[in-house]
C-alpha cells in the first residue's frame, strides 16, 4: 500500500510517533551560500506540515543558526504536534576549543543556544552530531540523561560514530539506567552504502530508529549529473553542489552506473528517478526515516511522491544487486555456506524475525 507522511512509524525503541519522511531544514537560511531564503524556507515548512509530516531535523550550526532561528518562528503555532530534533557537538565558535565536542560543557551549552533559537522549552530529539574521540562515553551519556530528567530533551540519538562505540553505550546506559539511544542517523542511499557491514545490524539489534541523511547521494540519484560531469570534475568543478559530490566520492563511474538502473526502474513507473531512490530506502525495514533536504516546493514535492512508489520485488532486487557491496570479513565468511556448515552442519534454523 502506498504511503503517506500521517502513516506514523515508532521511532527506535521509543513509544515516538514520527512521518516516515523527515523533513530536512539544512536548507533554511542561504549562509552557505546556497538554501532557501525565508519565504521560501517557510513554503517548505507548510508544505510539509500540511501533509501530515511532523518530523523535522536540524542541528546547532546548520547555516550558522538561521536553520533553528527559522524553525523557532515556524513552529510558534503548532509545536506541540511537531517531532523537532536538533543536533550538538559541531564547532559553535571558531577558536573556542570549548565551543565544539561531546563533553558536558559544550553539550549545557548546545542545548540552552537552540532552545533560544527553536523558542521553545525542550528538544524531542538531540543528537550527538560527531564523535570527537576524546570525551569519555560516560561523561556524554550522563550528560545527556542529566538533561532529559531536567525536562530539556526528551529522546537521544546519534550520528557519524563508530558501531563499536553506539553499542558499547547503549549497553553503558542500559546497565545504569540511563536514558537510551533511540535513534541513529547515518549516511545510506544506494551508492552509499557501507552501513550495512555494522552500523545498521548494530541499529536493528541495540533498538535504535534509522534515519539516513543524503539519501539521494547529494542529487547524484535524482539523474542531474552525467557521465561529462566525470570529466568536468577532473579540470575543477563548478558549481557548490558539484563540489560537495566530488569530495565526497559520490560522483564517481560507480554512481552513475547506480544512478542509471534507478533511471530505469523509474521509467518503468512513469515516475522521477529521486522517488525511486527514496522509495528503497522506504522499504528497508531498518529504516524508520529518511532526511529530504530540498530548496524548493517542487522539489520537495518530488520527494514527498516517494511515498506512492511501490517497487516490485524484481524491482527492488535489481536496485539491491546494482549497489551491492562486499560486506568483507568476518560477514561474508559468516553468511557463507561454508560459514554456515561449521555450527549448523546440514540443520535448518529459521532466522529470529
Amino acid at each position: 500500500m502506498p504511503l503517506s507522511l500521517d502513516t506514523y512509524r515508532l521511532l527506535g525503541r521509543s513509544g515516538l510517533r514520527v512521518s516516515p519522511l523527515a523533513l530536512g531544514a539544512a536548507t533554511f537560511g542561504t549562509e552557505w551560500g546556497w538554501g532557501a531564503e525565508r519565504a521560501e524556507s517557510r513554503k517548505l515548512f507548510d508544505l510539509y506540515v500540511e501533509r501530515g509530516g511532523n518530523f523535522i531535523d536540524t542541528a546547532s550550526t546548520y547555516t550558522d543558526g538561521s536553520s533553528e532561528r527559522l524553525l523557532g518562528e515556524f513552529t510558534r503555532d503548532n509545536r506541540e504536534s511537531l517531532v523537532l530534533a536538533t543536533k550538538f557537538s559541531t564547532l559553535r565558535r571558531p577558536g573556542d576549543p570549548n565551543s565544539g565536542g561531546n563533553h558536558r560543557k559544550a553539550l549545557f551549552a548546545s542545548v540552552e543556544s537552540s532552545l533560544r533559537r527553536l523558542d521553545t522549552d525542550r528538544l524531542d530529539l538531540l543528537y550527538l552530531h560527531v564523535w570527537d574521540a576524546t570525551t569519555p562515553v560516560e561523561e556524554f551519556l550522563r550528560a545527556m540523561d542529566d538533561l532529559v530528567r531536567q525536562g530539556k530533551v526528551l529522546y537521544v540519538g546519534i550520528c557519524n560514530t563508530p558501531a563499536w562505540q553506539v553499542s558499547r553505550m547503549q549497553a553503558i546506559a542500559d546497565l545504569r539506567g540511563w536514558s537510551p539511544l533511540v535513534a541513529l542517523q547515518t549516511e545510506y542511499n544506494l551508492i552509499e552504502r557501507t552501513g550495512e557491514r555494522d552500523l545498521i545490524p548494530m541499529a536493528r539489534e541495540m533498538g535504535l530508529g534509522m534515519v539516513p541523511f543524503s539519501p539521494l547521494a547529494g542529487g547524484l540519484l535524482t539523474g542531474k549529473y552525467s557521465r561529462e560531469d566525470l570529466t568536468a570534475a577532473k579540470g575543477g568543478a563548478d558549481g557548490t553542489r558539484k563540489e560537495f559530490n566530488i569530495a565526497n566520492g559520490a560522483l564517481t563511474e560507480r554512481g552513475l552506473a547506480i544512478a542509471d538502473v534507478v533511471k530505469e526502474v523509474a521509467a518503468e513507473h512513469g515516475t522521477s528517478p529521486g522517488r525511486v531512490g527514496l522509495a528503497w530506502l522506504l522499504h528497508n525495514p531498518d529504516v524508520t526515516a529518511p532526511i529530504v533536504g530540498a530548496r524548493t516546493p517542487a522539489q520537495l514535492e518530488d520527494n514527498l511522491g516517494a511515498l506512492e512508489v511501490e517497487l516490485t520485488a524484481s524491482q527492488l532486487a535489481r536496485l539491491d544487486r546494482a549497489g551491492a557491496i562486499e560486506l568483507g570479513f568476518p560477514h561474508d565468511f559468516l553468511a557463507s555456506d561454508r560459514g554456515r556448515s561449521l555450527n549448523q552442519g546440514d540443520l535448518r534454523i529459521e532466522p529470529r524475525r
